[in-house]
């Protein structure tokens, strides 16, 4: 049996051990749990391992080139969260906006469950991190210490100069790109041309050094070490999955009524005259397995769904001659019914799916909507709680108040304030303001009102905040809801 491939788990109880007459009996305690084999997973080539690499280079060109890229005068992507300003291109976010998040983590959500419905862990196999940085650290570690088989001898192997070297070597340049994507993930909080000033001349903040080291430390040990503990164990995903799975999500399956019974055999002989299925038992497709499963004992939960089993088992149909296909992407429905292709698909656009497809449309189509309509300023209104309503002189009866506006644009732009609800209610404050791009100010507002105007209570009131152009003309308007006091 391969190394690699699972054992039972063995539960020993606690055995007693009765000595001699007159000496006291022994106890041995033993684990009830087997110790973790390492995994040394076999380089595999394939349209799969294509495919896994294309969306490696893809999301590590996003997420390394992202926060480089130049939007006007700033960064293009920016969660300035001392600032309380997420800046995307261009478009700005502020904490009232909170509404977005929730549409985008809605869309992720119905995304996941899409994807999962049509084909299990999609996601899993080709985009998650986890998978993303266990990839490119395997791939170092082959590049530095050879493929399976040599990785292993270097394991067993006595410490020597070599073996120091090459471990040493694997583990630096493991650490290297694990400070980048520390330094990458924290420069998208902090403009990371200032970050990258400040790591250089040792000037970063305390908070910045810890998050950089932080995530750092925890890619160099996911990626490195841990690997596919985190899916296995760690990850909750793998365990709600079964709940948006059913018998026509497509999954990497094992053909086991062509494969069966199982068998090595020469390349010239005939199987069917040795009463032997399609697979040869080479058990390269367990060698292969980022998880180490064997997909020939069915759909387990630790599979994430990166088809290196099936690139695996067609490369060693077409060595040995036979049909590809012995472990594909299919559906339980399909391997049962023996459905062809066209039939398999038509099954995983169903009711549930179009559902899903339905839901995600909407929301993302609101969202859009709701960016497009979006006014490129807030108003916040605020009765001033140290100035209480008061007779001034005049006799007129004055409130505050404080009014945050908040320029979500990129030019500086003015606003004219007016207020109603009240008959002979003013505003005896500046009526024009002027904001800096990308700014919030607050702004003090005094109404008036005349004694006698209105009677003792509360009176609800409407401010209104019009951007204006260099000649008055107005951009865009907003109102606010808020009440005047009139003592007793």
């Amino acid at each position: 049996m391969d190394p690699q491939e699972k054992t039972p788990r063995k539960i020993v109880p606690i055995v007693p051990v009765v000595g001699a007459p007159g000496v006291a009996d022994e106890v041995q305690i033993r684990s009830l749990y087997e110790a973790t084999q390492k995994i040394y997973p076999r380089s595999v080539h394939g349209i799969f391992a294509k495919w896994r690499w294309i969306m490696v280079v893809i999301t590590q060109l996003v997420f390394y080139g992202l926060p480089w890229l130049e939007w006007g005068q700033r960064q293009a992507v920016l969660f300035d969260l001392g600032a309380r300003r997420f800046y995307i291109f261009g478009l700005v976010l502020y904490p009232q906006d909170f509404i977005y998040l929730t549409a985008i983590l809605v869309i992720s959500a119905f995304s996941l469950f899409l994807f999962t419905a049509v084909a299990g862990r999609l996601w899993c196999g080709y985009a998650c991190p986890q998978t993303v940085y266990s990839e490119i650290f395997m791939w170092v570690e082959r590049k530095i210490e050879g493929d399976r088989t040599a990785r292993m001898k270097l394991d067993d192997a006595s410490m020597s100069t070599e073996k120091l070297f090459k471990k040493w070597y694997k583990h630096i340049v493991w650490l290297s790109i694990s400070m980048w994507t520390g330094f990458t993930f924290v420069g998208y909080f902090t403009p990371i041309h200032d970050l990258g000033m400040a790591f250089f001349t040792v000037n970063m903040s305390s908070w910045e050094v810890f998050w950089v080291f932080f995530y750092a430390l925890a890619t160099y040990g996911n990626a490195g070490f841990m690997r596919e503990q985190v899916c296995k164990y760690m990850c909750p995903y793998a365990r709600f999955q079964s709940a948006m799975f059913d018998k026509d999500t497509l999954i990497v399956t094992y053909d086991a009524e062509r494969g069966e019974p199982r068998g090595a055999r020469s390349k010239k002989s005939d199987p069917a005259a040795l009463g032997l299925g399609a697979c040869v038992d080479c058990s390269l497709c367990v060698q292969v397995c980022p998880t180490g499963i064997d997909i020939r004992k069915g759909l387990q939960y630790e599979c994430i769904g990166c088809g290196a089993c099936a690139d695996v088992c067609d490369n060693v149909m077409d060595k040995v001659g036979y049909p590809r296909g012995l472990v594909k992407y299919s559906t339980e429905n399909a391997m049962k019914n023996h459905w062809t292709s066209e039939q398999t698909m038509r099954h995983v656009l169903r009711p549930r799916v179009l559902l899903y497809i339905g839901i995600l449309s909407v929301v993302v189509l609101a969202l859009l909507t709701s960016l497009v309509l979006r006014k490129p300023f807030k108003v916040d209104v605020e009765r001033d709680r140290s100035s209480l309503a008061r007779i001034v002189s005049g006799g007129h009866i004055e409130n505050v108040y404080r009014l945050q506006i908040m320029n979500a644009a990129e030019t500086p732009l003015d606003f004219r304030l007016s207020v109603q609800g009240l008959p002979n209610l003013s505003l005896v404050t500046a009526r024009d303001v002027r904001v800096a791009p990308t700014e919030s100010l607050w702004v003090v507002a005094r109404l008036q009102l005349p004694y006698d105007a209105a009677p003792a209570g509360s009176h609800p009131i409407v401010f209104t905040i019009n951007s204006v152009n260099e000649v008055g003309q107005v951009l865009s308007e907003l109102q606010e809801k808020s009440v005047f006091l009139v003592p007793r």
